[in-house]
């Protein structure tokens, strides 16, 4: 392949990981806003805490909303559109989050109406993250040449953990320095604002991509899927790649999700879950105790996001450079051993009692093989196992598995954890061991294959 192939390649993915990067911007941007959220709209009213859990956490409802939608949306629309109406949902909800009285109510004076106008807002926003997590890798994927589209599906998980990293800092430098009550008035304001910069960008960029070859065959526009794969792949290449598509796509006419057999759904379903089930968001939420137990009380919620936003960024810059090389598999394996090592200590020292720089070190063990393993290659894997005809279905049902999944972790957490903190860690790396099982047994390598190879394999089994 052309060099300046390459190039209009990454060129094309980075404006498709602004997705990702919104993806974590919108469900990390709540972290600094919530304690003033909760002054201004839950206590304000003599409201309990189930009613701030339940605002914080109620863009996750908009996700599961937006995973299951995506698939319609994808197949309907394709998947640029579906792009461009994620993007315009995280300008609404940041313009909506920033200011919920517009219109409708008195700022200054927070009802049950108000915070159900928030919630709203946060809701939409949510769809916007739920459609972004299934269509950025799955257009990355079908867009990207087969050599290189695990490392170029992986800089979607950079981007994500990328925006969740700048967000922090966006919030910390509203605040840092302000009284507490321009931050309850103000500060909580422009912290959901600044997600309109780069919402309006991936928007306005998204015009200058392509729509995927794959999507374009689909929909009966091969000089268009031709023209666009010639860029990529060079003539000759693009002509086989397709010859392949044609096939793919003429050999079932039924859109049935079961089309290529059971399995391949539950094995992006099970992909799905036990990224959420090893425990990683968890695992963030611990370590602020541990920090705090060290001293630093002051800075400690500053000092987390920082030191693991740093592991995240680094072990999945490990993910991004060995992916290609190694294959999803083997990474995998390595993740879930170091998962289960790291949650298994953690587990022993909770039921010990001690916690402090040990718990630490478990913990960055854990996370480091999250983060070069399940982290971004579910999301590649995801973007490739499922065949061209049932692919905008197939990924809307595993996207939408793992919002619920996550869901149910992280709702169960407290609770798990006031019956036994050792018994909550034991159960994620039980968790972890048999990812490592489920991984060995039924996934399987997808490094190097085209897409349209993949669908061949299952064809086979089914």
């Amino acid at each position: 392949m052309k060099k300046n192939n390459n190039l209009y390649v990454i060129a094309v993915t980075v404006v498709a990981t602004l997705g990702g990067l919104l993806f974590g911007y919108d469900t990390a941007v709540i972290s600094g806003a919530e304690k003033s959220i909760q002054s201004y709209l839950i206590d304000s009213q003599g409201l309990s805490t189930l009613v701030h859990g339940i605002t914080t956490s109620s863009a996750l409802i908009g996700c599961i909303i937006g995973g299951l939608l995506s698939g319609i949306f994808a197949s309907k629309l394709g998947r640029k559109k579906t792009l461009l109406l994620a993007a315009s949902l995280f300008f609404i909800s940041a313009l909506g989050s920033s200011y919920p009285e517009f219109l409708f109510f008195q700022k200054g004076n927070p009802t049950i109406g108000l915070l159900l106008m928030f919630n709203f807002y946060r809701i939409i926003g949510g769809i916007g993250v739920g459609l972004a997590s299934a269509v950025c890798p799955m257009y990355i994927g079908e867009i990207a040449p087969a050599k290189i589209r695990g490392q170029l599906v992986s800089l979607n998980q950079f981007a994500i953990i990328f925006g969740m990293l700048v967000v922090y800092f966006v919030n910390w430098g509203i605040a840092n320095g302000q009284p507490l009550e321009w931050i309850n008035n103000i500060g909580w304001r422009r912290m959901f604002l600044s997600e309109t910069i780069p919402a309006g960008l991936f928007g306005i960029l998204l015009f200058f991509v392509p729509e995927t070859p794959r999507y374009l065959s689909l929909t009966n526009r091969e000089d268009e899927a031709l023209r666009i794969l010639t860029r990529i792949n060079g003539a000759e290449a693009a002509k086989q790649i397709l010859r392949e598509i044609k096939n793919s796509v003429q050999h079932h006419k039924s859109p049935k999700l079961y089309s290529f057999g059971k399995k391949v759904i539950i094995i992006g379903i099970l992909l799905s879950i036990f990224q959420q089930f090893v425990g990683i968001n968890v695992a963030l939420y611990y370590a602020p105790r541990i920090f705090e137990s060290m001293g630093a009380a002051k800075d400690a919620s500053l000092m987390q996001t920082v030191i693991m936003g740093l592991v995240n960024v680094i072990f999945t810059v490990v993910a991004i450079f060995t992916v290609d090389k190694w294959g999803r598999k083997p990474l995998l394996i390595i993740g879930s051993a170091g998962m289960a090592l790291g949650m298994f200590a953690i587990s022993g020292l909770a039921f010990m009692e001690i916690i402090g720089m040990g718990t630490l070190v478990f913990i960055i063990i854990y996370t480091a093989s999250f983060m070069m393993s399940w982290g971004p290659i579910t999301w590649v894997l995801i973007s490739e196992i499922f065949p061209n005809k049932i692919r905008g279905k197939a990924v809307a049902v595993a996207v939408a598995a793992q919002w619920a999944a996550n869901y149910f972790i992280s709702s169960t957490y407290p609770a798990m954890m006031e019956f036994s903190g050792g018994l909550t860690y034991g159960f994620y790396g039980l968790m972890s061991v048999l990812s490592l099982i489920f991984v060995w047994k039924m996934v399987p390598e997808t490094k190097g294959k085209t897409l349209e190879e993949m669908e061949g394999l299952w064809k086979k089994k089914g």
